[in-house]
């Protein structure tokens, strides 16, 4: 059955793509895209869910939307409304009476509804200047009532002049996260490698000469699980992990705490800027899942070491 259910789904979906009038579409972006005030969207029901939910992705991706509800309008919410607004109705039907009854009032301030449905001869279709008809061929629903499909088509047109308009404003990554503070997307977006990196005193380091022995004090001290191995001028020459120690006592035996540095690192360590993204450094440990690493040594633009970053770090702090 659910296979069943969701080829319908599918095949309805791709009804809506091969039929949608795509100049409508283009007619309602111009709008948009044009507009010198608010993008004000409305709708009842399931439409209204939906509408809410394409007002905020307006406003999180650079557009200046949100949603009023019929009811509301028509008890005084609607003297927010102006010339320079555009107004978009969502329905499934075009025959909402709420919905119906804001044009003449809408009218009143200057402001022309444009129709988003999927009834092309609905009252709303005839009573708006502009529509744009989402087409379907029926519900998911085996009653045909329930709003499913229609649902699905209203939130595509939606994401998709959202994200048009996002382009044409070249709406930048930057600006995202000013719009994004809070959250995984927040953090994500605005964390950086500075942000969680150790610094100063508690960087493990040591120098290519030393020996072994005389590294495990700083090895185990610091309790990152590694110490860089850094030159005069504090370039980074490679890492010794607590891995390389276990496998320098398998093959050396107690000869190994009396090697130098140089013979026992990793010459080819991984690194990451301090100005890059802390996801960033979270994806470079995790880019080889044959040889997983947990530290990661943090340079600046002229690769001395400036700090570390630890993988158990960047997992606190919600990433």
């Amino acid at each position: 059955m659910l296979k069943e259910l969701f080829d319908k789904e599918k095949n309805s979906i791709n009804h809506f793509f091969e039929n949608l009038d795509l100049a409508a579409a283009y007619k309602i972006f111009e709008l948009l895209k044009n507009c010198k005030g608010l993008i004000i969207i409305t709708g009842v029901g399931k439409s209204g869910l939906v509408a809410e939910k394409i007002a905020v992705t307006l406003t999180s991706t650079g557009s200046r939307a949100f949603f009023l509800s019929p009811s509301n309008a028509m008890h005084g919410d609607i003297g927010i409304v102006s010339k320079d607004d555009i107004f978009l109705m969502i329905s499934k039907s075009g025959e909402s009476d709420e919905l119906l009854q804001m044009i003449p009032f809408l009218r009143n301030r200057g402001v022309s509804p444009i129709a988003i449905v999927n009834n092309a001869n609905s009252r709303l279709v005839k009573a708006c200047e502009f529509s744009v008809v989402l087409p379907m061929e029926k519900e998911l629903c085996p009653f045909d009532l329930v709003p499913t499909t229609s649902s699905v088509t209203q939130m595509i047109f939606g994401d998709v002049l959202s994200v048009a308009l996002m382009m044409h404003k070249k709406f930048s990554l930057a600006e995202y996260a000013k719009n994004h503070p809070a959250g995984k997307i927040g953090r994500t977006l605005t964390l950086r490698v500075s942000d969680l990196m150790l610094r100063n005193s508690d960087i493990p380091l040591c120098h290519p000469e030393d020996k072994l022995v005389d590294t495990l004090v700083e090895l185990s001290n610091k309790r990152c699980g590694c110490v860089m191995i850094i030159n005069k001028e504090g370039f980074l020459e490679g890492i010794f992990t607590d891995g390389d120690l276990r496998r320098s006592l398998q093959k050396h035996g107690p000869k190994t705490l009396d090697k130098r540095m140089r013979e026992v690192m990793t010459p080819t360590a991984r690194s990451v800027g301090c100005d890059e993204m802390a996801s960033s450094a979270l994806a470079i440990m995790e880019s080889d899942q044959k040889h997983p690493i947990t530290v990661l040594p943090v340079i600046d633009n002229g690769k001395k070491v400036v700090g570390l970053i630890k993988m158990h770090d960047i997992i606190q702090s919600g990433l």
